[in-house]
């Protein structure tokens, strides 16, 4: 049987998001989320996580978004000590090594510090897969000892669990089983990437990617598709918790 994680990206955006991820778990067919420690709903989401259990919770390394947790960075920000834009990163670029571990670091340690068991980590808008970004994400994975996203090759031998596959489209679940099946014939373990929301003023206002959330977060509890994935036959719903060494990607 293949293992099916369906990973929402952006837990801690803002309440409305948190809200959206919370029913795409309880109400449909989500496993796992990612959190940006960084951003105004973190807070709340670390509660929620408290309060659902057995929702795999990751973190969500952020650059591109909201404010550094530490204040003394100089390649990482601008002017007014916010993260640059994800522009900023589509040509060449300058990023100090040290101040990306330690803001990363300091990510990590806040999840951790609020009680809650990290599954896996990523990063938002995939950062963590650019050159001169990659290192130091690595070099987390390995610290933490913590499976990542399969959104970059891996070296032979470096021995980080992931996935088999990794899909950005969550569009594939309107697939049939059958379907899905043969999408996905190479892979046992499947991570499938979707950002659902309910929407608020922060993500109204600091995010590009809006309206397809309701979109997503409606397809993710809707009976035809929770129907489909949840009869066990083809796939088993897990988070990056039941990742083992059998799965390990080399």
């Amino acid at each position: 049987m293949k293992r099916l994680i369906i990973n929402a990206d952006d837990f801690g955006y803002s309440r409305a998001v948190n809200y959206g991820i919370i029913d795409a778990h309880t109400q449909g067919i989500l496993t796992s989320t990612t959190l940006m420690t960084n951003m105004p709903g973190a807070d709340h989401a670390y509660t929620l996580g408290r309060e659902y259990s057995d929702l795999g919770i990751g973190i969500h390394l952020t650059l591109t978004c909201g404010r550094p947790l530490l204040d003394n960075h100089y390649t990482l920000v601008d002017p007014d000590g916010n993260f640059k834009k994800l522009h900023h990163y589509q040509k060449l670029f300058h990023v100090d090594e040290e101040e990306l571990y330690r803001e990363w670091k300091a990510q990590i340690e806040a999840f951790l510090a609020s009680g809650l068991r990290p599954s896996h980590l990523d990063s938002h808008h995939h950062v963590n897969a650019l050159p001169g970004i990659l290192p130091t994400f690595i070099q987390l994975a390995k610290e933490y000892k913590l499976p990542v996203r399969n959104n970059f090759e891996q070296e032979n031998g470096s021995q980080i669990r992931t996935t088999d596959s990794f899909e950005y489209n969550p569009e594939v679940l309107l697939k049939s089983e059958k379907e899905l099946e043969e999408l996905y014939r190479d892979a046992n373990t499947i991570e499938i990437m979707c950002h659902p929301a309910y929407l608020d003023k922060h993500i109204m206002e600091g995010s590009s990617y809006v309206m397809p959330r309701i979109e997503e977060l409606y397809m993710l509890t809707h009976q035809d598709t929770t129907a489909k994935l949840r009869d066990g036959k083809v796939f088993e719903l897990i988070s990056f918790h039941q990742l083992n060494e059998g799965d390990e990607v080399s």
